[in-house]
């Protein structure tokens, strides 16, 4: 074991540790660190894997419900998805992750790798992985770095999902210039698992071997955990070396040989080596069992040459699995390994001391108590304060001139609002096929799982812009907007999955921020009966001080009943009566129309009703399962006149309409202000009479808008024909983001 000397003050700082961490580490071992165990702390200690800043608030989340197999704490949550014909129980395990930093430093690798990360997650809990969705924040659409960026990671993200054979079925993709320092990329991946065939990060049964299978260990990756809970500055690129460097095709022979093995009773626990590596995957292992382990790092597969025990613990090199077998099966995993092609190797052993001792060329290189690393990491309940100009944030703006065709086809045009098909058609959507409905198609993706026959539903959905004012309202509208695009295809909610990506929570005005919009996610989640099942929070999402807006990405997980079919958002035929259900109290605060027209952001979302959230959601999923409609979107970015040209375009219907009548409301906030709790229907004439009441039965309003037909949209006296709204959203993403001209 190396002396244990105070280390000096530089190292203690490059590893992101504060004097009174360093402090408590020191006062805990009752002697300094050395320098594999400092890095231990550092990782383990980090944001990214402790949620020091944020594990205060976690009790505002529900967590367990009717449909909750497993939640928070694994490495994925899993929901009932109901039997197969021999009575057999299946759960969706899903989650969702951020891979922020690493993507904007090597946008191809780090978002590549994201993918990678999230694809274990899940197969590492027994399930097969059957779809993805990314949800990624860019800079402005001008800012001169923003082109590459995107091409970057949607290369990423489709070379590695590509490769996998999972299908990307849906996802989001946004803009602003809170991001042009900060991209984010969340990655959602969702598998399918009997509920008798579970398996959780358990490192347990004193003498029970530890295996390392996948890749050989290098030197990419190391104190990726650490630098991405850290802000950004001039120095960013510099930090290229922490990106992991990922190899699809070995993952893929990784999750195959995972599910022969998990076809077997060999395992007591298996974890992906993720964030932290092989140190986070032992680490909680260990910890969630209340063991210990010795590690003989002489025995961890190597691809580099002299590696030194620091690097072996702290390296995330990519697709690798530490698994702990029963004893006298280790041979058994190994030949299924060899089989496969993969690297495997006993590495340790399980003990009952509570202790992490790893050992390297016959000296200790590391002698640990479990719990002072994981459980008992920091926690900190940081300051908050509202920022002093809130009341200001918080006042809609009024404009004088009269809305315009022009402002409509902006809107149109806009690359957050225009089709994302320059995404989309770069993935493969129907790998396995089991793709109910393309992307595009409607307001969730579906897919059809074949052990059960069941068709589920998924959405992921954040307007970022709300947060600038309200972060309360952008949580609690994140999770109601993504139960609301459920609804629209007839899927009730089983659970959902965060990603909560803020800024620098050592500023009290965005721990504010932070702590609002986890309330507002808590509240959601609570009255929508979708619980939150897993998660993840990225924070330091900043350079040089300016945070991004909070962005509390919710991707949210539903079931059709059976012999159900998903409806589709656009117009499919002509002579349909239009509708419009649920409480439409539009705002121009914080609205995409707003903020186009400013070019900052102005005012306060419409006030979240949570209440009428519910009941418009009960609505239509009982009219999708009784065939009552024929179409259904709902209001989001750009209101009402965004939504009814989004279903014009699928198959290029028009529709003459009405505006509602509210009180009180001007021409531009019944146009384009948005409002929640809102969604558009089609419906044959004869069926409106029968949906009016039952819409009065759940206390929904009801409101006839028009009928569908004829070659224009229009709507309170402005009309654009349906192929000038079909030109401008079909190429804005290309024309503002790529610079193509068609």
């Amino acid at each position: 074991m190396p002396v244990h000397e105070h280390l000096p003050d530089d190292v203690i700082a490059r590893h992101k540790l504060t004097t009174e961490e360093y402090a408590e580490i020191v006062r805990r071992l009752n002697r300094p660190p050395n320098l594999v165990e400092l890095g231990v702390f550092s990782v383990m200690w980090s944001e990214h894997c402790a949620y020091k800043s944020s594990r205060a608030h976690f009790h505002l989340f529900p967590t367990d419900g009717p449909t909750v197999i497993q939640g928070p704490g694994e490495n994925a949550g899993i929901v009932d998805i109901g039997k197969d014909a021999e009575g057999n129980t299946w759960g969706a395990a899903f989650k969702m992750e951020s891979h922020n930093h690493p993507s904007f430093i090597e946008p191809f690798q780090g978002a590549a790798t994201g993918v990678g990360g999230i694809l274990r997650d899940v197969f590492t809990m027994g399930a097969r992985t059957i779809a993805c969705m990314d949800a990624l924040r860019f800079g402005e659409a001008s800012h001169p770095k923003t082109k590459t960026l995107v091409s970057g990671v949607v290369h990423g993200i489709g070379g590695y999902g590509n490769c996998m054979g999972v299908p990307t079925i849906g996802g989001n993709c946004g803009f602003d210039a809170c991001y042009n320092g900060n991209i984010l990329v969340n990655a959602f991946a969702l598998g399918v698992v009997r509920k008798d065939r579970i398996f959780l990060g358990y490192a347990s049964g004193v003498g029970n071997p530890v295996l390392y299978i996948g890749s050989a260990t290098g030197r990419d990756g190391i104190h990726g955990a650490t630098m991405a809970s850290a802000s950004f500055d001039e120095t960013s690129a510099e930090k290229r070396p922490t990106v992991q460097v990922g190899d699809p095709f070995t993952e893929k022979l990784l999750l195959e040989c995972c599910m022969e093995i998990f076809q077997h009773d060999w395992l007591v626990g298996i974890q992906d080596m993720g964030a932290a590596g092989l140190t986070s995957s032992s680490f909680e292992m260990a910890s969630r069992a209340g063991a210990g382990m010795e590690m003989n790092l002489d025995a961890v597969p190597q691809r580099a040459a002299n590696l030194t025990p620091y690097e072996m613990m702290l390296s995330e090199s990519q697709e690798r699995m530490l698994l702990v077998a029963k004893k006298g099966h280790e041979l058994d995993v190994l030949l299924v390994c060899k089989k496969w092609g993969l690297e495997a190797a006993v590495v340790g052993t399980v003990t009952d001391s509570g202790r992490m001792v790893a050992t390297f060329k016959g000296e200790v290189a590391l002698d640990l108590p479990i719990a002072a690393v994981v459980d008992d990491c920091p926690r900190y309940d940081r300051p908050r304060r509202e920022p002093a100009d809130l009341a200001e944030r918080r006042l809609i703006p009024y404009f004088d001139d009269a809305p315009t065709t022009q402002d409509w086809l902006a809107l149109m045009a806009h690359p957050e609002i225009a089709s994302k098909r320059w995404i989309w058609q770069q993935y493969d959507h129907s790998v396995r096929t089991n793709t109910a409905v393309l992307p595009g198609q409607a307001d969730a993706a579906v897919l059809r799982v074949k052990e059960n026959n069941a068709l589920l539903a998924m959405s992921a959905d954040c307007t970022e812009r709300y947060g600038y004012a309200d972060p309360y309202a952008c949580g609690a509208y994140a999770v109601a907007e993504s139960v609301r695009n459920l609804a629209c295809v007839g899927a009730a909610p089983l659970g959902l999955t965060d990603c909560l990506n803020m800024g620098n929570p050592e500023i009290p005005e965005v721990m504010w921020a932070i702590r609002e919009a986890m309330r507002g996610v808590g509240e959601a989640a609570k009255a929508l009966d979708c619980p939150v099942v897993s998660g993840n929070v990225s924070l330091y999402n900043s350079t040089n001080d300016e945070s991004i807006l909070p962005t509390p990405m919710i991707a949210a997980v539903g079931r059709l009943p059976d012999g159900v079919q998903p409806v589709m958002l656009g117009f499919n035929e002509a002579g349909a009566a239009v509708l419009l259900l649920g409480k439409f109290d539009p705002s121009l605060g914080a609205s995409r129309f707003t903020h186009t027209r400013l070019g900052k952001h102005a005012g306060a979302p419409s006030p979240v009703d949570l209440h009428a959230e519910r009941a418009v959601g009960a609505l239509v999923r009982g009219l999708v399962a009784e065939g009552a409609i024929l179409s259904a979107h709902d209001l989001s970015d750009g209101g009402l006149a965004v939504a009814l040209a989004e279903c014009a375009l699928p198959n290029l219907i028009g529709a003459d309409c009405v505006l509602p009548a509210v009180p009180g409301k001007r021409l531009d906030e019944l146009l384009f202000g948005e409002s929640g709790a809102s969604i558009l229907v089609s419906v044959r004439p004869d069926r409106v009479t029968e949906i009016q009441a039952k819409a009065r039965a759940l206390q929904v309003p009801c409101m006839t808008l028009g009928t569908t037909g004829g070659q224009e949209v229009a709507l309170a006296g402005l009309a654009v024909p349906v192929q000038q709204l079909n030109d401008a959203w079909q190429h804005g993403f290309e024309r503002a983001v790529l610079g193509q001209q068609h």
